[in-house]
């Protein structure tokens, strides 16, 4: 009776295939949570006294920060074995088959560390074109991306991809394009956790509940980002075969040192706070 209970997954990635070229969820997704992100902080660009042209410019710099990043991470810290072999694949979005033929299949590697890192080296480059403080571009963007993270696994599910391990919860998803065992939805449990954390974070901003300094929202979020992200990688299957046998895998490697920054900004805004307190008694 249990079974029943289980939900069966059978998504095909593609909407629709055009003359060889297929529209996917993974790139609808990802396109809306940039955009959603992108309006969201035109009134946060608004509050902040900036203009019209600067928030127009971080739409550029951001999309291609995290497109590249994620590439590049992808390729750098999951697949190296396969594109040191094929390195113009990292750039372009077609394959080589097995007779010397390229077939477009868009972007189908991204790692989130790799799109972190790579925004932030954006953010750096844009803060310096605009004369805007980087810690606040950093506080900026951080309020918007938990959410266009969740989108981001939410394309993941799509693809039935990060699946987790097996499971007998009767909320498991039977991910039919793999194989026939009921698993933990372990993307979609990112995805509804970082939508929570949107919610905090943007909440927090919005009602300037304490006073805060520069950092905090970015050392928040990104604390509470990979914090989940590292818990969950509990719960998920091996991404790459060099994973096995680990005691934790190369997405909680590489979500350690985000951690240690987040926890860094928190606790400094925290003692900077309690260090005015004490200075003004």
């Amino acid at each position: 009776m249990q079974n029943l209970l289980y939900i069966i997954w059978d998504v095909n990635p593609e909407i629709v295939n055009i003359g060889g070229f297929p529209l996917k969820y993974y790139g609808l997704l990802f396109c809306i949570g940039i955009i959603l992100c992108y309006q969201i902080l035109k009134s946060v660009y608004k509050n902040e006294g900036l203009s019209n042209q600067e928030h127009e410019a971080l739409f550029f710099y951001g999309f291609f920060g995290i497109l590249i990043g994620a590439r590049l991470g992808h390729c750098l810290f999951y697949d190296f074995e396969y594109y040191k072999n094929h390195i113009l694949e990292i750039f372009i979005p077609f394959q080589q088959d097995f007779e010397g033929n390229y077939h477009f299949i868009g972007y189908t590697g991204l790692a989130s560390h790799g799109g972190g890192i790579g925004l932030i080296l954006m953010l750096l480059i844009y803060s310096f074109k605009f004369k805007i403080k980087f810690l606040k571009v950093l506080d900026i963007v951080a309020i918007v991306t938990p959410l266009g993270g969740a989108f981001i696994r939410l394309a993941n599910l799509m693809n039935s991809e990060m699946i987790g391990i097996p499971t007998t919860k009767p909320w498991a998803f039977v991910f039919l394009q793999i194989d026939n065992l009921p698993r933990h939805p372990a993307q979609l449990y990112e995805a509804i956790s970082y939508f929570i954390i949107f919610f905090i974070v943007y909440f927090l901003y919005r009602k300037k509940i304490f006073s805060v300094g520069a950092g905090f929202y970015f050392g928040l979020t990104i604390l509470l980002i990979f914090v989940m992200r590292f818990l969950i990688e509990f719960i998920k299957i091996e991404q790459v075969d060099f994973e096995q046998g680990m005691i934790i895998n190369m997405g909680q490697i590489l979500s350690i040192p985000f951690i240690i920054i987040g926890l860094f900004f928190v606790v400094k805004n925290i003692l900077n706070k309690k260090s005015t307190h004490i200075s003004t008694i």
